[in-house]
Order: structure tokens, then sequence, then C-alpha cells
């Protein structure tokens, strides 16, 4: 099975480009609805995160702003919850990954935003970056309910450059041109990687190697 690792900055139509290679048959895996998953009520991460970080769980789920307050800036912080939640994501992913195989499906597509930061793009066949304009960006952030120019700055601070993950990516899918070229920009992928000639530019991992990482 081909592993497409899939990233960009915030607000650049990851999900929507996750969804259409679902519609192109691909196996999809979301990081952030897996870490929505592990914050929930009965989620694996909610007792591990509780004991770190008193006061963060509420009703029985990790309340994410709670989180956020607790975590500051406090790289040490950042860390220790990393530790708590890279592993239980891991776990999740290879679960989804070995039924995707069972099921016989060739393509799985990992979306992941911070492929590049947590050196994920070792584990996988390729690499797509989803892409737009910085205005087109800024604009689709801002318009999100409770975001100020100042909070997506500081995300944008803990997030590889977008000129930087294109200068890595191995295919980029545009966003800012409408659904139909973004669609055309994904079947083209689609058909590249599933064509037997097509070699892999990164050396991707055996299922389960991937727990290294």
């Amino acid at each position: 099975m081909i592993l497409l690792g899939l990233t960009g900055s915030i607000g650049m139509g990851k999900s929507t480009t996750t969804r259409l290679f679902a519609e192109a048959g691909a196996a999809t895996w979301n990081a952030d609805d897996a870490v929505h998953a592990l914050y929930a009520p009965g989620g694996a991460a909610v007792g591990p995160v509780g004991a770190a970080f008193p006061g963060v769980v509420v009703d029985g789920a990790v309340d994410r702003e709670r989180l956020a307050r607790a975590l500051g800036d406090d790289r040490d912080a950042f860390r220790r919850l990393e530790a708590i939640v890279h592993p239980l994501l891991v776990q999740d992913r290879l679960a989804e990954l070995d039924a995707a195989r069972a099921a016989g499906i060739r393509l799985a597509v990992l979306d992941i935003p911070l492929l590049f930061e947590t050196g994920g793009d070792r584990a996988v066949d390729a690499v797509v970056v989803v892409t737009a304009p910085p205005e087109v960006q800024a604009a689709r952030v801002l318009a999100r309910p409770g975001m100020t120019r100042e909070r997506l700055d500081a995300i944008l601070a803990r997030q590889t450059p977008d000129a930087e993950k294109r200068a890595r990516a191995d295919f980029v899918v545009e966003t800012s041109r409408g659904i139909e070229a973004a669609r055309a920009e994904v079947l083209e992928i689609v058909g590249t990687v599933l064509d037997p000639a097509w070699t892999p530019p990164r050396r991707g991992l055996p299922p389960g190697d991937e727990a290294g990482q």
C-alpha cells in the first residue's frame, strides 16, 4: 500500500483535499480527528493528560481551551503533552492502516498538520502539500469563530512556513482555484502514485516501524 503524507499550514484546505482523496478511493486518516477522539469522554488521552495538567479535564473530556492555557508558551509543557499523545496517535494510525491493508486498499493518505515538524515525512512514500496564497489563507482562518490575527500569527509561528513546505513537497495541491481544479490535481496524483512504474521518492517504512517516529 502506498502511504502519502498530506500537510499544509492552517487554512490551506487540508480537510477538503483529504476528502477528495477519499472520494478517489484512498483510505484516509486525520490526525486532528484522532486527537479529538482521544480527548473526548472515554478517550485514551483523558486520564494521562488530566494527570499531567490538573484542571484541564471537564465532564470527562479534555477541555482544549483550558489545555491551551495550561500549555501557554512553555516548550517543556508541549513536549510533555506530545509524549502522552504521540504514542496514542501512532497506535490509532497503525490500526487504521492495518484495516485498510486487510480491505485491499492500495493508497492511504495521512492528514498530519505537523508532518515535517515531527519528522513524519520520513515514514511515508511521498508528501502532498496543500497550499493557497497568504491572503486567501488569512481570510479563511479569520472567518472562524473566535479567531484573531494575533492567534493566527501565534499558530503560524509554530508551523513550518508554507514556502518551505512547498519546497520540500513531492506533490502540491493549490486550493484557491476552486474545488474542481483541486479535484483534478488530486486525481492526477492518485494516477501517478498507483502507476506500477512509479518510484516513491521517500523511503517509507514497513508497517509498525512508524511507531519509532
